[in-house]
């Protein structure tokens, strides 16, 4: 994507927003606002289950360079060495805590359940960096991901609540960016310029030490299923449908 200023932020307009809800927003996904940004390239899909396992079986869990010292501490603290629910099996492969109990993990499927900090470690040991939140939106945006993302939606209606293989994704085109992780982004999440709370909502109490995460993920009702959605959660918590994609 080349650099410039993009309108980023849920105004309200049923046919501008359409891919945003139909113009309903929560307050902190507004106000519309121009967000300056250099060129950029964002990866096509989510890194997966065995893009991931590469990172741990190259000592990831065991290198301080690649984290940043409050992960590395908690890696330390909490004996972190796979994400959350994977479990190793008899056959020495890895399975994964699912809805449906204990089930082998897909090789390429998007990883899941991992923080931020695990996220971050493996950008740097990739050589690549996570995407801002409004390098997100913009390709999301761009693209038409909100319609066309190469996967489901709506999994809560499926029935089907677990991330899958992202298939043949379109050349130059990003997919899965909805329907299967929330992605964490390299954004605090904080107020956009001109932010205003709105009476009966809560958002901006939880403006404070927290990183954005956009998409929406395979357990997401198709109500918050949106482009301009942001969600938030503290940098160690990876008990939700939480993965990443790069970007340079």
């Amino acid at each position: 994507m080349p650099g410039g200023a993009y309108r980023i932020g849920n105004d309200g307009n049923a046919e501008r927003d359409k891919n945003d809800g139909g113009g309903f927003a929560f307050d902190n996904e507004g106000p519309a606002h121009d967000a300056p940004v250099g060129d950029f390239s964002i990866a096509s899909r989510a890194v997966t289950n065995a893009e991931y396992r590469a990172f741990i079986e190259d000592g990831g869990y065991t290198r301080a360079e690649f984290w940043h010292a409050d992960g590395w501490a908690i890696v330390g603290e909490q004996d972190w060495g796979v994400p959350l629910y994977w479990r190793e099996n008899a056959d020495g492969g890895w399975d994964e805590f699912t809805f449906a109990g204990m089930c082998p993990i897909y090789p390429d499927a998007p990883v899941g359940h991992v923080s931020f900090y695990e996220a971050a470690a493996y950008a740097t040991w990739a050589g690549e960096r996570l995407p801002t939140e409004a390098e997100w939106k913009i390709a999301a945006r761009r693209f038409g991901c909100a319609d066309d993302s190469g996967n489901d939606a709506n999994r809560m209606e499926s029935g089907f609540l677990r991330p899958v293989p992202a298939g043949d994704a379109r050349p130059g085109r990003p997919s899965q960016m909805m329907g299967d992780v929330w992605e964490w982004t390299m954004s605090t999440y904080g107020p956009y310029p001109g932010f205003a709370a709105a009476v009966g909502e809560y958002n901006d109490k939880f403006m404070v030490n927290q990183m954005v995460l956009r998409c929406a993920s395979c357990a997401t009702a198709p109500s918050h299923a949106r482009v301009s959605y942001r969600n938030f959660f503290y940098p160690h918590q990876r008990w939700a449908f939480s993965g990443f994609r790069l970007a340079d």
